[in-house]
């Protein structure tokens, strides 16, 4: 067996590892410097299961893997342990085992995923990291709640979503547009989405999307934007289509819901 070998999920993230890195340790210090000063054995465990992991996933990635976060589980001598890729894995006190998986906890009406809670916490803290100057927004007057749109302008659903702008505006939801056009580089609408976000001012980019949602053609403006940062980020989340809705404690959900749903969900009304 190659003792150098991992997942291939977790090797095809390293290109995405740096930036997924620096928004972990941001997320991540302040936490672990109350959890070790509250513990000094904990904290003894968790800096020599550190050094052990990083040791192993240096050596298994060309050094471009390493340990961001690691956490005490509910389930003894068990630890969460977040790396630069963004994966989520389990290890032993000792470093010596490394489990890729979920945990779950059973409860009697139910079963509580305690990784995906995780995961929830990454996505919203790596979306607080993009500044709003860089989003298509369209705010409630009165606002109550914020989601995060991941829309493509050719995408019939986020068509069908920014039909009901309005109305869920109306209901107190600030939508925070992000690009995503399907396919990348090679996605037909990139240039639109390029166009609408070099559409000018915050008020110019807004009416530019709602022009191109109604199919209407764009002149072909061109600047400093960033369409496949946003593209590249909602990958690195887990958005796979649009619309992705992403709500403020990090909770993804995929595709098209009717204003009343997103009411529901986001306002619990």
């Amino acid at each position: 067996m190659n003792k150098h070998y991992l997942p291939g999920r977790i090797l095809a993230a390293l290109v995405l590892s740096l930036s997924v890195f620096a928004v972990s340790v941001s997320v991540t210090s302040s936490a672990q410097a109350q959890q070790s000063s509250n513990n000094p054995e904990l904290t003894e465990i968790t800096e020599n299961l550190r050094m052990t992991l990083n040791a192993s996933l240096g050596a298994a990635s060309q050094g471009q893997l390493q340990v961001v976060q690691i956490s005490s589980t509910p389930m003894a001598d068990l630890f969460e342990v977040v790396i630069s890729s963004g994966e989520v894995l389990f290890a032993d006190k000792s470093g010596t085992y490394l489990i890729a998986g979920e945990m779950f906890m059973t409860r009697p009406d139910g079963l509580v995923n305690l990784t995906a809670e995780t995961r929830k916490t990454q996505v919203a803290q790596m979306l607080q990291n993009v500044p709003e100057e860089e989003m298509i927004i369209f705010p409630a007057d009165d606002p109550k709640a914020e989601i995060t749109v991941f829309t493509d302008v050719d995408c019939t659903y986020c068509r069908r979503l920014h039909g009901e702008i309005e109305q869920i505006n109306d209901y107190g939801i600030t939508v925070r547009y992000m690009a995503y056009p399907r396919g990348g580089q090679a996605s037909p609408a990139l240039a639109k989405m390029i166009s609408v976000w070099c559409a000018g001012d915050a008020q110019g980019r807004a009416e530019a999307l709602t022009d191109a949602k109604h199919g209407e053609t764009l002149p072909q403006w061109q600047c400093e934007n960033p369409v496949m940062s946003h593209y590249n980020l909602g990958n690195r989340i887990g958005v796979t289509g649009t619309p992705a809705i992403v709500m403020s404690d990090g909770t993804l959900m995929p595709g098209y819901a009717p204003a009343d749903t997103l009411r529901e969900r986001v306002l619990g009304e």
